[in-house]
C-alpha cells in the first residue's frame, strides 16, 4: 500500500474534496478547491473546512515514519478569508520528532501565497506499524 492510498482512507477528508498531495518524512501537503458546499452562512470557507485540511497534512507528516501516530492537541488561527473557486494548500512541517511525541506546523495558504491560517499540533505515536514504508 502507498502512503497515498492510505490517507484515501480518511474518510471525511476525502468526502469533503481535500487531497494528499505530498508525503516525505516529517513533512505532508494537502489542498482543496473550495465549492459552495465548503461555505459557512457567511458565504465564506466554513473553519472545519480549513481545520480538516490542515489535518490531514499534519497526519501525512506525522504518520510519515511508518508508525501510527495520533493528534493529542490541536490549535489553528485564522488569518484570511477565503471562498468559491480558492485552491487552498496546508503544508506540514515536523519541528520536534521525540521516541513517542511530536510537534507539528502547518501553514495553510491560497493560490496565491497568501496566509490563511497558522495550525500547530502535538502529536503521539502509538506502537502500531502502518502498512507503508517511504
Amino acid at each position: 500500500m502507498t502512503p497515498k492510498e492510505f490517507f484515501e482512507k480518511d474518510h471525511f477528508a476525502a468526502q469533503s474534496g481535500i487531497k494528499l498531495i505530498e508525503i516525505k518524512k516529517g513533512y505532508g501537503k494537502a489542498s482543496v478547491t473550495i465549492a459552495d458546499k465548503h461555505l459557512n452562512a457567511g458565504n465564506l470557507t466554513q473553519g472545519g473546512v480549513i481545520f480538516t485540511l490542515a489535518d490531514l497534512a499534519l497526519a501525512a507528516a506525522a504518520n510519515s515514519h511508518g508508525v501510527l501516530a495520533v493528534s493529542l492537541s490541536s490549535n489553528i488561527t485564522f488569518l484570511r478569508s477565503s471562498g468559491v473557486g480558492d485552491i487552498l494548500y496546508a503544508e506540514a512541517k515536523e519541528r520536534y520528532k521525540g521516541r513517542s511525541t511530536g510537534f507539528y506546523q502547518v501553514e495553510v495558504t491560497n493560490q496565491n501565497g497568501e496566509l490563511i491560517a497558522a495550525f500547530e499540533s502535538s502529536i503521539f505515536c502509538k506502537n502500531k506499524a502502518l502498512p507503508f514504508q517511504l
